[in-house]
C-alpha cells in the first residue's frame, strides 16, 4: 500500500488517490524548480552544468517528466538557495536525512509512473485505431478499383 503524497492517506491505494497526487506531487516540484531557477537568474544550461547533467535533464524535471534523485535534489536546493521542503512543496522534518528524501521522491516517481502508464495506454489505443482505419481505407480502395466480373 502506497501513501498518498498529497493527503498522507495510507488507507487509500495509490490508484484511487491519483487525482490528489497529480495536484501535489510532480506538479509542485517541477513548478517550484522552474520558478526558483528563474528567480536566481539561471538558465537550464547553467543549472545543468553546475549539477553535471545535460540541459535536457533539467528540462524533463521542469516539465514533470522525471524527478531528480535525493542527492541531486539536495544539490539543487543549495544552488537555488532554498530548502528541499520548499522545492517539494511538503514538510520534511529532517532534510539532511537522505532516506526521508528518497521516500518522498519515490512517492513522486510512483505518481509519475502512473501518469506515464496511462498516457502510453491511451497512445497505444489511438495508434491501433488509426492502423485499423488506414487498413479499412486501403481495403475499400482496393475493392473499388478491382475489375468487375463480366456476366455472359
Amino acid at each position: 500500500m502506497l501513501i498518498c503524497i498529497a493527503c498522507r492517506n495510507g488507507d487509500v491505494p495509490a490508484k484511487i488517490c491519483v487525482k490528489s497526487l497529480e495536484k501535489k506531487g510532480v506538479s509542485v516540484l517541477h513548478e517550484n524548480l522552474r520558478l526558483k531557477r528563474k528567480e536566481r537568474g539561471l538558465s537550464q544550461e547553467e543549472l545543468a552544468s553546475r549539477l553535471h547533467v545535460v540541459r535536457q535533464t533539467i528540462s524533463k524535471w521542469e516539465k514533470g517528466m522525471s524527478v531528480p534523485d535525493s542527492e541531486q535534489l539536495i544539490k539543487i536546493a543549495v544552488i537555488l538557495e532554498t530548502t528541499v521542503s520548499e522545492l517539494l512543496g511538503t514538510q520534511v522534518e529532517n532534510e539532511e536525512e537522505p532516506n526521508r528524501l528518497a521516500k518522498e521522491l519515490s512517492r513522486i516517481n510512483t505518481q509519475l509512473a502512473i501518469r506515464n502508464h496511462r498516457t502510453r495506454r491511451v497512445l497505444k489505443i489511438i495508434a491501433v485505431a488509426l492502423l485499423v482505419f488506414v487498413a479499412l481505407i486501403f481495403a475499400i480502395m482496393a475493392l473499388s478499383y478491382a475489375p468487375m466480373p463480366q456476366l455472359k
